[in-house]
């Protein structure tokens, strides 16, 4: 299987939401079967459906994170060489040329993505045209809407 770039506080919270499943959830939604079974009837029971639909998708959650920290490839970007380029981790401060709008972003692995939090996937137009790119530099972005041009403001290995 290919490698899947990660961050490090992407790893950490993966490992801690595999800990969750494991030592939480899943005792929870085992106690939960094991009283719908005392209730009788298995066919006409829709409280031990339900827990075994619960349990289902936990157990998928939990084989999806295990594999994706197994496969993964944990960058710490403070540790990277400080060359100024934009790469996976870095923070990058633009600015919309048309708009002077500014905006900061850190690049992330997929599973870390979340746009109204400013972590861009490293694999969205966004970041794919920032990548390699220095302060100062002019990156074009291509959108639905049409090319966008932003200026690099600065570039941080937080």
């Amino acid at each position: 299987m290919n490698q899947i770039p990660m961050t490090l506080r992407g790893a950490e919270r993966l490992r801690e939401e595999l800990n969750e499943l494991k030592t939480v959830k899943r005792p929870r939604i085992i106690a939960s079967i094991a009283e719908a079974r005392e209730h009788g009837d298995l066919k006409e029971n829709a409280e031990y459906h339900a827990a075994r639909e619960e349990q289902g998708f936990c157990e998928g959650r939990i084989q999806e994170i295990e594999a994706k920290l197994s496969n993964a490839q944990v960058i710490d970007v403070t540790q990277m060489p400080k060359t100024g380029r934009v790469i996976f981790g870095a923070t990058v401060t633009v600015l919309n040329i048309d708009t002077d709008e500014e905006a900061t972003y850190r690049i992330v692995g997929d599973d870390e993505a979340d746009f109204k939090q400013n972590l861009i996937s490293v694999n969205s137009p966004m970041a794919r045209g920032l990548v390699g790119k220095e302060a100062d530099d002019v990156a074009i972005i291509k959108t639905p809407g049409g090319d966008v041009e932003y200026e690099i403001l600065k570039v941080e290995y937080l």
